[in-house]
């Protein structure tokens, strides 16, 4: 960190180094630190009307928190079906991840050893563009593409794959393919800056002692590009987990994605105590799966930020 500062100093000057520094401070204060703070505040809270709000009865309380786990029914209950959606969530999310980072994997490594100059700046290129979309119309993109009479569908009883329309939004294949898209950039750059930096020379010493492709890649590239694989993980997981766009359009009826939960407690619930205590659960739970694959992985926060 002292090293940044000091790099920022010598290339830009003292005033706007510190100008920086208070931007992003107050940036970071604002809209991450603050919310996550209050939110934590109201999870311990009961829902109250803004009337007694302040009031004697506004005390902290395990209320939101003990209802997530037991439900409102008896005290020795579990709350199946919420525990249940958020597990299914986690292991989406988990799912997503993993596809991207096998499809992305391939995209980034040819991107950084095999694509130079104006071929490389035309792949980018590619890639990006697609994004200058919003998200919510990329999300109706796919809902429309995966529709009974859409693209897919259309195609697929044309060459005569199936006969009938498949229902890809109720069976969730939409919105894992729209959630596998939506991210995939995240898990492309930080693989391509980390293998980019891969001196050429390691792999053509790896197949001069007569390594094939898949032993190139398990004992040198994989192995050195840990940090950048880590960081695309890391941030697809969250955001996948986060989402609540592309659940709500893509998503099947009777498959409810656990921030949709937060969203109805929010808005259509009108309780907001109870919607940030939904919302720290999967900010937790989140964070120490992060935490433990980083572990499992040998990988630290250090490399990652690299």
């Amino acid at each position: 960190m002292r090293d940044l500062f000091y790099d920022l100093v010598r290339r830009n000057g003292m005033a706007v180094c510190i100008y920086l520094m208070l931007a992003v401070s107050i940036w970071v204060f604002l809209l991450i630190i603050l919310p996550q703070l209050t939110m934590l505040d109201y999870s311990f809270r009961f829902n109250l009307p803004p009337a007694k709000i302040g009031g004697p009865e506004d005390v902290y309380t395990l209320e939101q928190y003990r209802y997530f786990f037991q439900g409102s029914g008896a005290s020795d209950g579990i709350n199946t079906l919420d525990i249940g959606i958020l597990f299914k969530t986690l292991l989406s999310a988990v799912f997503v991840t993993i596809f991207d980072l096998i499809i992305c994997y391939p995209v980034a490594f040819v991107l950084a050893k095999s694509s130079t100059g104006a071929k490389a700046r035309l792949l980018v290129l590619a890639l990006i563009v697609p994004y200058w979309i919003n998200e919510i119309l990329r999300a109706f993109a796919f809902r429309i593409l995966f529709g009974a009479t859409g693209v897919i569908n259309e195609t697929g009883m044309g060459i005569g794959l199936w006969d009938t329309p498949i229902d890809f939004i109720r069976e969730d294949v939409a919105l894992y393919a729209g959630l596998a898209y939506a991210y995939i950039l995240l898990m492309i750059f930080p693989l391509y800056n980390a293998i980019e930096s891969l001196d050429r020379n390691q792999i053509e010493a790896a197949r001069d002692m007569g390594a094939n492709w898949w032993q190139v890649h398990a004992k040198v590239v994989i192995p050195y590009a840990k940090p950048g694989i880590a960081s695309g993980m890391t941030m697809v997981f969250m955001l996948t987990s986060g989402a609540l766009a592309a659940p709500q359009i893509l998503g099947g009826p009777s498959n409810l994605w656990f921030t949709q939960l937060v969203y109805q407690w929010f808005n259509s619930g009108g309780n907001w105590p109870r919607g940030s205590a939904y919302a720290m659960v999967l900010l937790i739970v989140c964070i120490a799966l992060v935490l433990l694959v980083m572990r499992l992985f040998k990988v630290s926060i250090g490399e990652i930020r690299q």
